[in-house]
């Protein structure tokens, strides 16, 4: 079994460009088993015109006797970003391609599971990203090379890089050029110095340690404009100085303050964020706040009206702010008469629906953020769409945010001249007297930018086809990198646009990723172009590849119609309701049966054998297409109820909320919470009691902190989702569930989840496109019948609202698919955990038990097919019910997966009348944390005529 390592990539935050600390490696290890550690590494960087790349380069070391997995994860600055990466394979780095994200996570997981070496490198939220390795071979080793770019800040006159080596427990071989500067550079923290070299200055330390400061002169008084030619298109940079002096600007006697509450807000630099808050606040005199802080949803607005000299009554209302929550961001609603919003938080929205407000005319927004990865692009778009700006805090010296926040310089108010729609303008470096520019060149007509500085307006004129335009390596990608951020205000609109530029210039995004597979024939299976000197014999291998593929697709739809076909027959034919034989069982299968039975938690009846086949043959009675129920006369019983079983967590704290008072509940909650750091089980606990007891608000609130614990993790957000159905807020699964289909749409869980969301917030015919498209996909062999599955949901969705008046479109689907199959008693089975085995068993009045083993009973109980290596489900449904207890148990067969919650967590969907108007459903979760344990979840009780 593999062990599961974790590299991690940490931040120093500064007022200057920060290059990030290369990984670190904290491995988990077993007994006398050493850590992975580095056992070499470089870092190479290249600086020119504020801008650098910096190439890191480590060789990992597995001191261990079997290969590990490695899973690295970092955060990068703002305005920062990897534009490459390469692994070793075959003894040379092979550098890796672009692909579309969830394609990229479909391939790894698919290749892994063929024991194969993918590697993956992706943006998760924010700026914050991960590189998945797989192997890094027993007392071996793995070279991997990371590239990013950064923009350097700007002081006064210089140019400043730290590089925070001191991290590593090794020497770091060190190459620094500084490309383009007349005077010479200074680096501050080691003894040499920088010499002469081609265009530019060098400086390269052997064995270098501890932290590096490099300081580069950036005197220039004229804009100065830089060229790049990528993919047949010339791309201009302009770096254009501006006045940095700033002036007060007139503070609003009205302002707003969105306070990020969430439970990711804990980690910003809070009290920095205090004392920039407390600057304005002392600067606006008298002044009324109106405070709403945002967490799964924003909570009540609380009024402050605080004379000079008292802000302290609202800085200790938000020193005992309870973090606690998702991060719904875009939740509140602006009143008009504030003039001005000050938005404090990291700007990770992973909760809720809708887009981000837009301020009336006139008034304005600031973000402000003080925390690493936080997701800057987003908090500037979103100022930028309302008038304000964004304003990074350093958590070591917040006079320079406050300052910025209290000020006001030189703005951008216009543009004319080349064609606009591809320019971009960052005005981050304005306090620090600097305003970049950058576009596609169009044309010789010079590009016009307008500013105004104090009252003043003026232009500026830059001549992007000067012949004395120099060249520059990174001024395609800086123009990339600020589009792709200008995108990511408004995400869900423009996720096409970001994805096209990210593949175009091979940048991780929230839409792309970079991939490196090993063998040619894997970039020709998944269709993924490999680098530049494979291509020529990836072509050939692809086309004889073609055929094969089509042909798969032409068959699948044909073995689906045939399955469904004869699903028809089972349902149209009629089964005897008399007690089934008892004919002897084989030695074997009585067995298997009792390995089954043995951990049952109560005394089942003895299970009949399934009777032979051949005995069960009738001929078929013809059924309308639409129609909802069977008719009165034809039924065998009174109706079905639904009985579940209480389950209840074991855990120690479960016992103490039990105990308590509701109103109690939430404060021993906080009180628990810090012993259970990470534990989604102990969030799913608590939450599940809560709701119980009554307690909706604060049960949602501590169910939503599933969404805060990965920043992206199917797994997690799948049980967050389930749990909320079950609540009764569907709602709010919509959106989580599209994430996870982003993530894994290579699963079809991932649709089948996301329409059954969809129909129980109303949403019908977006739900039966879902399920379709379950149906249509060819998927992986391991997900069994998951396509009839999810053809009975679709058809009840369809036949019921007919029922109501309502037509869904159909048009685009296969007719032979399209038949409504009612029936009284329909149970469901999915879980959360990958690669796992659930069995699903159903026990009828007269004791014969339908599992995978036995998956027709004799009075027609149909069974699934197993599922031993996915999520579900697994499907039990009988037509016609005799009357009488059906017991429905669970088993935990296996499982080849460490699940997120420290136990795979189960829902089961149980309906009477399936399909009809009378359909009830009832949905339960529990949890089994050992292989081999079984339960009894719950009962139809099926009453006589």
């Amino acid at each position: 079994m593999l062990a599961r390592l974790i590299l991690v990539l940490c931040t120093l935050a500064g007022g200057v460009a920060v290059a990030q600390t290369p990984p670190l490696i904290r491995s988990i290890t077993t007994g006398s088993e050493s850590p992975v550690r580095v056992q070499s590494a470089t870092v190479q960087t290249v600086i020119s015109g504020g801008m650098a790349e910096t190439t890191v380069k480590l060789v990992f070391y597995n001191p261990n006797a079997r290969q590990l997995e490695g899973d690295l994860q970092f955060p990068l600055g703002e305005g920062q970003q990897v534009i490459g990466f390469a692994l070793d394979v075959g003894g040379e780095l092979r550098p890796a391609v672009p692909i579309e994200k969830e394609r990229g996570r479909q391939i790894l997981e698919a290749e892994e599971r063929r024991r194969i070496d993918p590697a993956l490198l992706e943006q998760t939220q924010g700026n914050n990203f991960k590189l998945r390795i797989y192997p890094i071979p027993g007392r071996g080793t793995r070279t991997v090379e990371l590239k990013y770019a950064a923009i350097l800040a700007r002081q006064q006159k210089t140019w400043s890089y730290r590089m925070p080596l001191k991290h590593f427990s090794i020497p770091v071989a060190l190459d620094v050029r500084v490309m383009g500067s007349e005077d010479a550079p200074v680096a501050i923290g080691v003894p040499d110095r920088f010499a002469r070299a081609e265009d530019g200055w060098q400086l390269d330390v052997a064995k270098a340690k501890g932290e590096i400061l490099v300081r580069v002169p950036a005197a220039q008084d004229k804009p100065k404009t830089y060229l790049e030619e990528f993919n047949g298109q010339q791309y201009f940079l302009a770096e254009v100085p501006v006045p940095a002096e700033r002036k007060p600007r007139t503070l609003p006697k009205v302002v707003g303050v969105l306070w990020d509450s969430s439970n990711s807000g804990s980690h910003r630099a809070l009290k920095a964020e205090l004392r920039v808050l407390a600057s304005y606040l002392e600067a606006a005199g008298s002044v009324e706040v109106r405070l709403v802080r945002l967490r799964d949803k924003a909570e009540p607005v609380k009024a402050f009206k605080l004379a000079k000299g008292q802000a302290g009554t609202l800085l200790e209302e938000l020193e005992s702010t309870i973090y606690d929550g998702a991060s719904a961001l875009a939740d509140w609603q602006p009143q008009p008469d504030v003039d001005e919003y000050l938005m404090f938080s990291d700007g990770l929205r992973n909760y809720g629906m809708g887009t981000f407000p837009l301020l009336a005319k006139g008034r304005r927004l600031f973000t402000l953020s003080s925390s690493a990865g936080a997701d800057t692009a987003r908090l500037a778009a979103w100022a930028n769409a309302n008038g304000g700006r964004h304003i990074a805090i350093d958590p070591v010296d917040a006079q320079h945010a406050s300052q910025e926040l209290l000020t006001e310089g030189v703005r951008v108010i216009g543009a004319t001249g080349m064609q606009t729609g591809d320019v971009v303008v960052d005005e981050s470096q304005v306090h620090a007297g600097l305003l970049r520019v950058a576009g596609k060149v169009r044309g010789r007509e010079p590009l016009v930018v307008s500013l105004e500085n104090q009252g003043r307006k003026y232009d500026v004129t830059i001549d992007a086809v000067d012949e004395k335009n120099a060249s520059h390596p990174l001024a395609a990608w800086w123009w990339a990198n600020r589009r792709i951020a200008q995108l990511e205000g408004n995400y869900e609109l423009n996720r096409a646009a970001i994805r096209r530029l990210g593949l175009e210039f091979a940048l991780p995004t929230r839409e792309t990723s970079l991939l490196v597979l090993e063998q040619l024939e894997d970039y020709v299976r998944h269709d993924v172009t490999p680098p530049g000197k494979y291509r020529a014999a990836f072509e050939k291998m692809k086309a004889e590849n073609r055929t094969q593929v089509a042909n798969q697709r032409v068959k699948h739809l044909d073995n689906v119609v045939r399955e469904f076909q004869a699903k028809v027959a089972w349902w149209e034919k009629p089964f005897p309701k008399n007690r089934p034989p008892a004919p002897a069982l084989k030695k074997e299968a009585v067995a298997d049966m009792r390995m089954v039975e043995a951990p049952m938690m109560e005394a089942m009846p003895a299970p009949a054998p399934p009777p032979a086949m051949a005995a069960r043959t009738a001929p078929a009675a013809p059924m309308a297409v639409d129609e909802l129920d069977m008719q009165a006369d034809k039924r065998i019983n009174g109706g079905a109820s639904v009985r579940l079983k209480a389950w209840q967590p074991d855990a120690p704290y479960t016992a103490r909320m039990r105990k308590a008072a509701a109103g109690d509940m939430y404060r021993i909650y906080l009180d628990e919470r810090p012993s259970h750091a990470g534990s989604s089980a102990f969030l799913l606990d608590v939450a599940g009691l809560m709701l119980e007891r009554g307690q909706r608000d604060l049960g949602l609130r501590v169910l939503s902190n599933l969404a805060e614990m990965e920043l992206e993790n199917r797994h997690v957000l799948r049980v967050l989702a389930y749990r909320l159905m079950e609540a009764g807020a569907p709602r709010l699964a919509v959106p989580l569930l599209e994430r996870v289909q982003d993530m894994a749409e290579e699963e079809p869980q991932s649709f089948r989840d996301l329409g059954l969301a969809l129909a129980a917030s109303g949403q019908e015919q977006r739900a039966i496109e879902q399920l379709y498209q379950v149906v249509m996909r060819p998927w992986d062999g391991r997900f069994a019948d998951v396509e009839l599955i999810a053809l009975s949901e679709l058809n009840s969705i369809v036949a019921r609202a007919r029922s109501g008046g309502r037509t869904l479109d159909t048009r685009g689907m296969d007719s032979r698919l399209l038949r409504n199959l009612p029936v009284d008693l329909r149970v469901v089975l999915t879980w959360d955990a990958d690669n796992s085995d659930m069995d699903l068993h159903v026990i009828d009045p007269d004791g014969e038990r339908a599992y995978y083993g036995h998956q027709l009973t004799y009075q027609g109980g149909r069974m699934s097919r197993d599922f031993t290596g996915g999520y579900g489900p697994e499907e039990f449904m009988l037509r016609n019910a005799k009357p009488g207890i059906y017991r429905v148990e669970v088993n935990y067969f296996g499982s080849a997966q460490q699940i997120v919650t420290g136990a795979t967590t189960l829902q089961l969907h149980f309906t009477t009348g399936f399909g009809t108007q009378k359909t009830d459903d009832k949905m339960v979760t529990l949890r089994l944390k050992e292989q081999g344990s079984s339960i009894l979840v719950g009962e139809f009780e099926v009453k006589p005529k």
